[in-house]
């Protein structure tokens, strides 16, 4: 597996509309957030893949997991700006997550935005499905669609 840094700026935001932009991250710490990461359920000492470095939300990309925010959140407009600091990695934003390890033991049910540098832009369906225009020559033939693996779960932007 490779290991790569992925680094959030301090811009992660969203909008409750009509409101203003209310900042997630606070450049500081994980304040707001928690680790969900299977290797640290038997193994108190794995190292903790998100640190705060500079200001910047920093995933190391090994042991897998994920940032969970403390609170839930809807009718939002998320801002993201992010960049990988080495070689180009696989990473991305999971919205609208719910049930936790709902597949492979690891990825929650939700929609995830893809951040990875061949496919950012592109969404993948993780137990939890969702329709945009165009979905045939987006996501391929509908009788291959699905939320599991082995199915077409992503629809391409």
């Amino acid at each position: 597996m490779k290991i790569f840094m992925f680094v959030i700026a301090a811009s992660i935001a969203f909008s409750l509309k009509p409101s203003k932009p209310v900042n997630l991250f606070n450049g500081k710490d994980l304040t707001g957030w928690h680790m969900d990461v299977p290797e640290m359920d038997n193994n108190p000492n794995a190292k903790k893949p998100f640190i705060v470095r500079n200001g910047l939300l920093v995933s190391l990309g090994t042991p897998g997991g994920h940032l969970i925010t403390d609170k839930s959140y809807q009718d939002y407009k998320l801002t993201v700006e992010y960049r990988f600091a080495g070689e180009p990695g696989n990473c991305g934003v999971l919205v609208h997550a719910s049930t936790p390890r709902a597949l492979y033991d690891m990825f929650p049910k939700s929609i995830e935005v893809q951040m990875m540098h061949e496919n950012a832009g592109d969404f993948w369906c993780i137990v939890e499905d969702i329709e945009v225009p165009d979905m045939v020559s987006r996501r391929g033939p509908k009788e291959n669609w699905g939320i599991t693996e082995g199915k077409e779960r992503r629809i391409k932007s």
